[in-house]
């Protein structure tokens, strides 16, 4: 389990060791020497006539292979990534069968025996819990309220978002039927952006991106919660490969530049790399403006096949079946599910301004990995070369003072 929510994980006092201070800077510092490597993407929004445009094609071109993200909005907001070895695949679209009951077969990409790797990730309920109820009568992080299924939101036309200077686009949704008026003023909105280089963003947590990324915002505001302190999160559905479910790893740094006090880096590996990762640091943002003062934590839960006997009780549902995974990889497949809370009931909240916001990083191939920063490395040139320019000195000058004549003479 991803406890992100611990302290010396999260947003507390965490001192790393001599040990792990050296480990991590012998590791990460030849990746700071390593060159940029870039992309062609393009953003392309398939339609079909008299059809909302739901569809986002991010397709990343290299000199030997090719990243396609297919975002949708059919059914739940989801992702279908598929890396090849050629930089010739392209996106095969039936809409017949894509918009049919059964979509088997309508999303394909061609030429089938260059995929190297895919899966898709299903964002299928937004969760809400009353804080004020967690304790001994309920698991934390509180008593749930009725989630709302994403499969039945209302979703805008992406075209009316894309920015491809940007290369960046927004699905925003509220539910379709909203009898109490919580969503009158609020929306939920996943901000999609590409990138063709590496690079980090400018707010924080400022993950580090390369061209075999992409970037997930994901933004809940102006909803009402159902409670004074209502806890907000997040269930994903994701693919196992094999019987078995992928796994969530902690990583830690001792860089805490670009998200001040979170040491804390989270992914969850789909296989051996290269194959397909999800990254992101256990921090949200009650604030537009993000900033430590509007930090959050965010604890994620284990993964559990769908399968499984046993659920707990926010997990013992049905999944919501999304188009675009059916039509390119069939509807028998094994789900693997997880969620994610955001905030405890004590310190800031949604309920400061109603805003939400947590970035997650998807790739293709082996995850960035941070290297220290500038102000990390002038730190540590000056903690360890100070003493050696000390001796140094003490050196020097105890030579110099061996090699000049003594000036003394006796009296005689």
């Amino acid at each position: 389990m991803c406890s992100c929510g611990e302290s010396r994980r999260g947003w507390g006092p965490y001192a790393p060791s001599p040990v792990l201070f050296l480990s991590l800077f012998v590791s990460a510092a030849p990746f700071g020497l390593l060159g940029e490597e870039t992309r062609q993407v393009s953003l392309e929004v398939p339609g079909w006539p008299d059809h909302p445009q739901n569809l986002l094609h991010i397709r990343a071109v290299g000199p030997n292979s090719t990243l396609h993200y297919v975002w949708s909005s059919l059914g739940p907001p989801a992702v279908v990534l598929v890396a090849t070895n050629t930089p010739h695949s392209v996106l095969s679209i039936n809409w017949t069968r894509l918009l049919s009951p059964e979509p088997d077969g309508g999303l394909a990409v061609l030429p089938k025996d260059s995929i190297q790797f895919s899966s898709a990730l299903v964002f299928t309920r937004l969760l809400e819990f009353d804080s004020a109820a967690s304790g001994a009568a309920a698991e934390p992080p509180g008593k749930p309220y009725p989630p709302y299924s994403l499969a039945e939101f209302w979703w805008n036309n992406i075209t009316d978002s894309l920015q491809p200077a940007t290369l960046s686009a927004t699905f925003w949704g509220h539910p379709a039927r909203d009898p109490a008026g919580t969503f009158a003023n609020g929306s939920l909105a996943f901000r999609v952006q590409a990138f063709d280089r590496a690079g980090r963003a400018a707010q924080p947590p400022r993950l580090l991106h390369t061209a075999d990324t992409c970037q997930l915002e994901l933004v809940l505001a102006g909803a009402s919660p159902r409670g004074n302190r209502s806890l907000f999160g997040i269930e994903v559905a994701t693919l196992g490969q094999g019987p078995g479910c992928p796994v969530i790893q902690e990583r830690h740094s001792i860089d805490d530049e670009y998200a001040p006090a979170v040491f804390q880096l989270d992914q969850l590996l789909w296989g051996s790399p290269p194959s397909g990762f999800v990254q992101w640091r256990p921090v949200v943002f009650s604030q537009e403006q993000a900033d430590r003062d509007s930090a959050l934590s965010c604890q994620a839960s284990p993964l559990h096949p769908t399968l499984a006997h046993s659920l707990p009780p926010t997990l013992a549902h049905s999944l919501p079946q999304s188009p675009v995974v059916q039509a390119f990889f069939g509807p028998q497949q094994n789900y693997c599910t997880f969620s994610l809370t955001f905030g405890a009931s004590t310190g800031p909240g949604y309920w400061d301004q109603h805003y939400l916001s947590w970035s997650v990083l998807l790739g293709l191939g082996p995850p960035p990995v941070d290297a220290l920063s500038p102000l990390i490395l002038g730190i540590m040139a000056v903690a360890l070369g100070a003493p050696g320019l000390l001796l140094l000195g003490v050196g020097v000058a105890l030579l110099l003072h061996r090699t000049h004549p003594s000036e003394y003479r006796s009296i005689t």
